[in-house]
């Protein structure tokens, strides 16, 4: 379930610190919001619940981290601030004026982020351990959808994105422990490290993800294993510089509606 969630929900992008600075410029809005903090926190398990549409977005218990790094087309980790940002979740409704690409949207929550909450933020790069992914020596085993081709069917969860939208999938999964009790379900351990797209591969993929926990196998051995059989795909562990978004100040109360 949690990977199905997180699929759907993870539609981020990379940007360096000089697009930051470039894409606040364009300030665009939505024509109608609403941003309320939620009548019942749900807790980190839960929350971040968060969709695009063709006409706005909607999210439930979404914590300012999270839309911080919808906003900056990063992964939670590489957003920098306080404590905080984990603990408050937010409801928001937000409808443009017609349909607008993704893009528009993403600069529209920007605009949302300073106007209703006053954040203020400055991009930076920083030296972390990071995960790139990477074709295999082999190359790739997955071809890029076709128009008309249908939803692949199959054992696993069903993903449809680009390799961008896969390694945020992995950034997210490979914090889950390793299984010891088969009875007891597997819970995140620490925030992800980032997984940063370095395929070069385009074009959006549909194919089943089929990883299978084994007892004692950490998450990185498991995906490690499933991407090199299946998709032709590897990770490599390495300690370089990370684009992130460092959090200046901002409301814990947004401004009322």
């Amino acid at each position: 379930m949690a990977m199905r969630a997180l699929i759907v929900l993870s539609v981020l992008a990379f940007l360096s610190p000089a697009a930051f600075c470039q894409a606040a410029s364009q300030a665009i809005s939505f024509d109608v919001a609403s941003v309320k903090p939620s009548q019942r926190q749900v807790g980190p398990d839960y929350n971040n619940q968060l969709a695009f549409s063709e006409v706005g977005l909607k999210a439930r218990n979404v914590t300012l981290r999270r839309l911080v790094a919808e906003a900056y087309s990063l992964q939670l980790n590489q957003v920098i601030g306080p404590s905080w940002l984990d603990q408050n979740e937010y409801d928001i409704e937000a409808q443009a004026g017609g349909a607008v690409d993704k893009e528009t949207l993403v600069l529209m929550l920007r605009s949302l982020l300073a106007d209703r909450f006053g954040l203020k933020q400055h991009g930076e790069t920083r030296n972390m351990r990071a995960y790139d992914l990477v074709t295999d020596k082999g190359g790739p085993k997955v071809q890029p959808a076709k128009p008309g081709d249908q939803p692949k069917t199959g054992t696993g969860s069903h993903f449809h994105g680009d390799m961008r939208q896969l390694a945020d999938l992995i950034a997210i999964q490979l914090n889950f422990s390793a299984p010891t009790n088969p009875t007891r379900p597997v819970v995140a351990s620490a925030p992800p490290a980032p997984v940063l797209d370095q395929t070069s591969l385009s074009g959006i993929y549909d194919f089943n993800v089929d990883v299978k926990p084994e007892l004692g196998a950490d998450g990185f051995t498991t995906w490690q294993r499933m991407l090199q059989d299946q998709l032709g795909l590897k990770l490599v562990s390495r300690r370089e510089g990370v684009p992130v978004v460092v959090v200046d100040s901002a409301a814990r109360v947004p401004t009322a509606n």
